[in-house]
């Protein structure tokens, strides 16, 4: 395994910008194997969502002269109070290419896979985000919701918030690849957050480093998820509480949920604000007339209900084979941007789960979304921060947990 040593008496970085640059450092590493598998793969990087993948978070680090200018200090104290305070880290003994040595093409295997998932499927592209966020969000990143029903275990999958999610069978398949070419060396936990980050540079975010060395769980905890995870129907305060207990705060949170920008919702999260908001018989009246019309259009009373009875099998797939009815979060297909036509539906009132609506009523929040709608640079680079983040959340590793044979049973 390689060892990177830094003297610190030669290179005078100021001590309360360490771990910053030391962030920027690990990015650039990153960057230069990100680019070196692609051009080694495909003799091309533009197969990725484009060159703004990379491009964006890079140019928003590099394009800063506090890192390179004899002026950093200033600007580092006056930059980084404001805009980065909020981005704390544990590395939790995880590595930055922990399996250079013991499976070298693990990354690349990844990226293949999920390459060839936003060719022939692209629909599971922000499924795979999502079950990545539902995986770490509940008892950190160990890779339990992949894990099937058994007597002992009480699946996450089969929790009510979990029933809609999808991309199993394409974590399996890869860990499959990774056991033909590795056999017992990568973990699912690794492999789900791997993915999700290259399924947010294929949709058009950021690509982030990630460091490596999860291990995976051997429980699941079907009922914390159930209650625990962030409900689509929690009004605000309820929201930055659920956020809050796992150590996000109000900007964090608001910057997760950009991701909503990408993928399909589902109406059975949203079919009560059409027709029966609070129980009362009546649409919610903060909608106005021609949103609830375009929602009604893509949901109408009769697929909303059916919707709502629709299951899953353990693959992740429609039990049915009826398609549950849903809108795509670019419903208006006017901004590609990924996250900025999150935010800026939110700014118009037009967000589609009452959750992401309830943001605009916070200070803190409703500062953030004006912020991230108007620049996109700052916020791919903070959704990149708050990624790494999240993935690193209460994470297992040697000599705790194990490395499964298959995603979905424990060794």
């Amino acid at each position: 395994m390689r060892t990177l040593t830094l003297k610190m008496d030669q290179i005078h970085i100021p001590i309360f910008s360490y771990h910053f640059h030391l962030f920027v450092f690990s990015l650039l590493l990153s960057f230069d194997n990100h680019i070196h598998i692609f051009h080694n793969n495909n003799n091309t990087s533009s197969q990725f969502h484009s060159s703004s993948s990379i491009v964006t978070l890079q140019d928003s680090f590099l394009n800063h002269p506090f890192l390179f200018s004899h002026k950093s200090r200033r600007f580092y104290h006056r930059h980084h109070h404001h805009h980065h305070r909020s981005f704390t880290f544990e590395t939790n003994s995880l590595q930055y290419d922990f399996y250079h040595d013991s499976c070298p093409r693990a990354e690349r295997i990844v990226r293949a896979a999920i390459r060839e998932l936003h060719r022939s499927r692209p629909s599971l592209i922000p499924a795979i985000i999502r079950l990545a966020f539902h995986d770490c969000f509940i008892q950190g990143c160990d890779a339990s919701v992949l894990l099937d029903a058994d007597d002992y275990i009480d699946s996450e999958k089969e929790s009510p918030p979990n029933q809609s999610l999808k991309g199993f069978d394409v974590i399996e398949t890869i860990k499959s690849k990774l056991e033909e070419a590795c056999p017992g060396v990568v973990s699912c936990a690794d492999i789900l957050v791997l993915a999700a980050r290259d399924c947010v540079a294929l949709a058009g975010g950021p690509f982030y480093p990630l460091n490596t060395g999860r291990r995976d769980g051997s429980n699941s905890f079907s009922d914390i998820a159930t209650f625990e995870l962030p409900s689509p129907y929690g009004d605000l305060s309820e929201i930055i509480a659920s956020f809050k207990t796992r150590g996000f705060n109000e900007r964090e949170m608001v910057t997760l949920l950009g991701s909503h920008s990408i993928g399909v919702i589902h109406c059975k999260f949203f079919q009560d604000r059409l027709y029966n908001f609070a129980g009362t018989n009546e649409p919610d009246p903060s909608l106005d007339t021609e949103f609830l019309k375009l929602l009604r259009s893509r949901c109408n009373h009769t697929n909303a209900l059916s919707s709502a009875t629709l299951g899953h099998n353990s693959h992740g797939s429609p039990s049915s084979l009826v398609e549950e009815p849903g809108v795509d979060m670019d419903f208006e297909q006017t901004r590609p941007d990924f996250g900025t036509v999150y935010y800026h539906s939110l700014l118009q009132g037009r967000g589609v789960l009452y959750s992401d609506q309830q943001l605009m009523k916070g200070k803190t929040t409703k500062k953030w979304i004006k912020a991230y709608a108007y620049d996109p640079t700052l916020f791919h680079r903070d959704f990149a921060l708050v990624m790494m983040k999240l993935s690193d959340l209460r994470v297992l590793t040697f000599p705790m947990g194990q490395i499964r044979c298959k995603c979905s049973k424990i060794a």
